[in-house]
C-alpha cells in the first residue's frame, strides 16, 4: 500500500487543476486540499468526492488576494491537524491577459497576471512552509509554461503571461536555494485543451496530468530548482 500523502492543489475547479484532483482521488492514500475562488460554484470539483477513494477537502482560496491566502492557512491547519504535514503544494492556478506584446499591454491586466501567477504562488509557499517542512515529501510544483523560457524563443506574443512564467521559474530557483531540504520545480504542463489552452491544443488534460503525476511523485532532491516539461524533459531557462 502507498504511503499516505497530503496535497494542496490551487485552481482546482476546472482544467488541469480539476484533472489533477480527479486522478489523485483514485488512490486511497491521498488526502487532497483542493482550492478555488468560489467553492459554492465548483460543482464539478465537489462531485469528485462521490466516487473517490482518496479524501477530498474543498477550500476557498483566491491566489490573487493576500487576505484570502493568509486566511486559507487556518483551513489547512484544521485539515492536517497537529500530526501531519503537507507533502505536495501544486501551484496550478494562473490567468492570462491574452495575446499582448511588450509594447501593447494593459497595466491592469499586467498587474493582475503578476498577482495571480507570481505573487500568489510565492506567498502561498511562504505561508505553507511550516507544513511543507513537516511533510514527508516536501515538494513545491510551480506551474510554468514553455512561454516562460527565454532559450526556447517563442517570439514576442503573449508578453505579460510569458514574463510572469519567467518570474515563476526564478521563484522556483530561489525557493530551492533558500530551503535545501525542499524539492521545488517549475513545470510546463504542455499545450493542453483547457479554457486557457483552447481546443486546438494537442494534449487532453488527462494525458498531461498522468505524466505530471508520474514525474512529481518520483522527484528527488537532486532535481530541485530545475525546470521540466510534463514529460520529464529538462527545459532551457
Amino acid at each position: 500500500m502507498s504511503a499516505p500523502r497530503t496535497w494542496l492543489v490551487t485552481g482546482s475547479s476546472r482544467g488541469l487543476g480539476l484533472e489533477i484532483v480527479r486522478q489523485l482521488l483514485s488512490d486511497a492514500s491521498n488526502t487532497i486540499i483542493a482550492t478555488c475562488r468560489n467553492p459554492d460554484n465548483a460543482s464539478s470539483l465537489k462531485s469528485l468526492a462521490d466516487n473517490a477513494k482518496g479524501v477530498l477537502h474543498v477550500v476557498r482560496l483566491d491566489v490573487s488576494d493576500e487576505v484570502s491566502i493568509q486566511s486559507s492557512v487556518q483551513a489547512v491547519e484544521e485539515i492536517l491537524g497537529s500530526s501531519r504535514g503537507l507533502d505536495y503544494l501544486v501551484n496550478n492556478a494562473a490567468i492570462s491577459s491574452g495575446n499582448d506584446t511588450a509594447f501593447g499591454f494593459s497595466v491592469a491586466g499586467f498587474e493582475s497576471t503578476l498577482k495571480s501567477n507570481v505573487i500568489g504562488p510565492a506567498l502561498l509557499g511562504q505561508v505553507l512552509l511550516p507544513y511543507l517542512l513537516k511533510g514527508d515529501r516536501k515538494v513545491i510544483v510551480n506551474f510554468s509554461s514553455g512561454l516562460g523560457s527565454i532559450g526556447l524563443d517563442y517570439g514576442g506574443q503573449n508578453a505579460t503571461y510569458s514574463i510572469s512564467k519567467t518570474a515563476v521559474n526564478m521563484l522556483t530557483y530561489k525557493q530551492a536555494r533558500a530551503q535545501p531540504e525542499l524539492i521545488a520545480i517549475a513545470l510546463d504542463p504542455g499545450w493542453v485543451k483547457t479554457d486557457m489552452g483552447g481546443q486546438n491544443a494537442p494534449l487532453e488534460p488527462h494525458e498531461s496530468v498522468s505524466e505530471i503525476l508520474k514525474l512529481i511523485t518520483s522527484l528527488s532532491l537532486s532535481e530541485s530548482g530545475k525546470y521540466y516539461r510534463y514529460s520529464g524533459e529538462e527545459l532551457l531557462w
